[in-house]
């Protein structure tokens, strides 16, 4: 029987687009014991105007030959958008280029943001989805071709006006393209901030995503949205419990193990903590952990189940 949580483990620090920190940053990942890496791949220079910079892709197969964890996925674009009908061909090149490096890399997974606009000029919220959902079956079909899975992740509303999905709705976009290589990633910490900001029960939100969720990204924070401009340092964002923190498991206020008895995703879901190392070192041993904890849970009730 297929586990529900498959693996757990880290993101790696994104670079400056030198590679110089890649190796190094899968290090730590690896030495902290994961099974599963998440690389911020959209950060190191690999793709031109939607082209494989060969040479690029050379050093970065060198480094990655290195490793062998259980689960390797990629973090596409943080701008990748598919309501931005301007840049849409654009976005659609590089997603195709990022799943090629999922293929050639021997990543497992895409993650992509979920898209957002500024409603307006006879724009609704369901032209926005239509188009979203058209690129994401395209994108998806291409997936199958390589064997990887596309994970839609929930954003949460960044300025006035912007038309942004819910949790929920993400869950919705997930059905309505109804494809076995397109699943949903449950970002926790954003699913509590735009719960907040829209007035939604955020738990409500969870259970809404968890049935057709695959991927998780797991920080912690206070579910505040942003209500200052500026932070001289992240550490004042931390002190004030402002926004998305990114904060080890246990510094906000999220309710871990009650949310991980409750909720179930699909087979073979990988957990990821976004908490970096080049903050929280010394938080990480406890963090892994208490991940894996919160993996029994949601595994141990299923086998309770059969």
């Amino acid at each position: 029987m297929t586990e529900i949580i498959s693996a757990v483990g880290f993101c790696n620090h994104t670079g400056k687009g030198d590679l110089s920190t890649l190796e190094a940053s899968l290090r730590i990942v690896a030495d902290t014991g994961a099974e599963a890496c998440e690389v911020g791949i959209y950060g190191e220079e690999i793709v031109s105007g939607g082209r494989i910079i060969e040479e690029r892709f050379a050093r970065t197969a060198a480094i990655l030959s290195n490793y062998r964890f259980k689960k390797l996925s990629f973090h596409g674009q943080i701008c990748s958008n598919f309501m931005d009908a301007a840049n849409l061909h654009l976005q659609k090149k590089v997603v195709r280029a990022m799943l090629e490096l999922c293929n050639r890399l021997g990543a497992g997974i895409l993650v992509h943001h979920s898209g957002a606009a500024q409603l307006g000029d006879g724009v609704t919220g369901t032209d926005l989805d239509k188009m979203e959902r058209e690129a994401l079956h395209e994108m998806a079909d291409l997936a199958k071709t390589y064997g990887v899975r596309m994970v839609l992740e929930n954003i949460f509303t960044t300025e006035s006006g912007q038309y942004r999905q819910t949790p929920s709705q993400v869950a919705e976009t997930v059905r309505a393209v109804g494809h076995d290589n397109l699943a949903a990633l449950i970002d926790f910490s954003h699913a509590y901030i735009e719960s907040t900001f829209k007035g939604l029960n955020f738990r409500d939100q969870l259970r809404a995503m968890a049935p057709v969720t695959g991927h998780l990204h797991v920080h912690d924070s206070f579910g505040l949205p942003y209500t200052m401009e500026k932070f001289y340092h992240p550490a004042e964002a931390t002190a004030l419990g402002i926004g998305d923190l990114h904060l080890p498991l246990g510094w906000g206020d999220i309710a871990w193990e009650e949310i991980f008895s409750e909720l179930t995703f699909l087979p073979d879901t990988t957990l990821i903590m976004e908490i970096g190392a080049e903050r929280f070192a010394a938080e990480q041993p406890a963090c892994l952990e208490r991940a894996h904890k919160l993996a029994a849970l949601v595994n141990e009730r299923r086998k309770a189940a059969a």
